[in-house]
């Protein structure tokens, strides 16, 4: 690797003890793949299908993630509230209303090189719930991050792809990488926008294919079919890992490579009998 590029990993919502058992076994193996410098993951669905916990942070960490980002879901478990307020490398979404514990951002020292990056965490709001306008917010956090590094790197959990789009026109130039989160579906449109900014519209789960977004697939059906609530359950199955590899110049701040990656690969034929 050249040492003007800095190699990005990023892996997409861990969905409970599938999509963690699967990077206990594959994520060391990738880190080295990828050659990557610096390694981020959602964990936002990793404890039971929602939230976190101090025990799965701290297995992120031996595994050689250095931040762990949020969304919708970072305050489900309320143990790990005071964990949040100290731990600066976990973050949620910034526009959250203030009072929130933790943090929305943070500038991190990027191992093996004299070099910050910055990472801000961002939800949507179009089918979500009514929080702080995440365009101003991010605008808000750049300008500071800015005074300490050009390398950012950007994480918006959101549910509208129309939203996602904005956003990253809207930061295009501004920010090094920006990735899409929240709909556990890979999307196959890995790009570098016009001014430099690494984007994907969403990176995918890491979790149990064999489900409806990484949970039990027959009480997902049940709550479409019969309209009423039904307790969700953890899938398992047919597990796999979504992330994205970013190469990002170090003179420029621009990303130069992005490329997604499911793994196992997916089944995309069926053999005749």
């Amino acid at each position: 690797m050249s040492k003007n590029l800095l190699n990005i990993l990023f892996i997409g919502d861990i969905v409970g003890d599938p999509g963690l058992n699967l990077l206990d076994t594959f994520l060391p193996g990738f880190i080295k793949k990828y050659d990557a410098d610096f390694v981020i993951a959602n964990g936002e669905n990793s404890h039971q299908g929602k939230g976190i916990n101090r025990d799965i942070i701290a297995k992120l960490y031996d595994l050689g993630v250095h931040v762990i980002t949020g969304g919708n879901h970072s305050f489900a478990k309320w143990k790990v509230f005071s964990y949040m307020k100290n731990d600066g490398n976990i973050l949620r979404p910034l526009n959250y209303p203030k009072g929130n514990p933790g943090y929305g951002y943070g500038i991190y020292d990027i191992p093996g090189m004299d070099r910050k990056i910055g990472v801000l965490n961002l939800q949507g709001r179009t089918f979500m719930s009514a929080i702080d306008d995440p365009f101003s917010t991010a605008d808000w956090a750049i300008d500071r991050i800015k005074d300490e590094t050009d390398l950012i790197f950007v994480d918006f959990h959101a549910e509208a792809t129309a939203e996602k789009m904005a956003l990253a026109w809207h930061l295009d130039g501004k920010i090094s990488v920006f990735v899409g989160t929240h709909t556990h579906i890979p999307t196959n449109d890995a790009r570098i926008l016009p001014d430099g900014t690494g984007y994907i519209s969403d990176v995918g789960m890491t979790g149990s294919f064999d489900s409806v977004l990484g949970m039990d697939k027959e009480t997902s059906m049940k709550r479409f079919m019969l309209g009423t609530p039904h307790r969700y359950k953890l899938a398992d199955g047919n597990n796999h890992i979504c992330g994205i590899q970013a190469k990002v110049d170090m003179e420029t701040n621009l990303c130069v490579h992005i490329e997604s990656f499911v793994y196992p690969t997916l089944n995309n034929s069926k053999l005749e009998e």
